[in-house]
């Protein structure tokens, strides 16, 4: 994959949603949450105003609504500003 985000824009890759509840019950298509964790994979270069903190590899927490969706060799992906990322786990 060639993407290079531009700005203070940053591609993750969601992590998979749960498949079965802490209980063993497992959870329908139609039930399931988007996740709120994923993986960085690129990162763009920043502004003058914006320092990029997050890099590729990093584990991180965004909101329910952040990002755009988009797909890369069949893969789904989200891209979004750094400043939609809540925290680095």
């Amino acid at each position: 994959m060639n993407v290079k985000p531009l700005s203070d824009r940053v591609l993750i890759l969601p992590n998979p949603a749960e498949e079965k509840t802490a209980g063993g019950l497992i959870i329908p298509d139609t039930a399931k949450e988007k996740p709120l964790a994923g993986k960085v994979i690129a990162v763009g270069p920043g502004t003058k105003e914006v320092a990029m903190e997050v890099k590729a590899g990093d584990q991180v927490l965004y909101g329910k609504y952040a990002g755009q969706e988009i797909q890369i060799d069949g893969v789904d992906y989200l891209i979004m500003k750094q400043n939609d990322i809540l925290a680095i786990i």
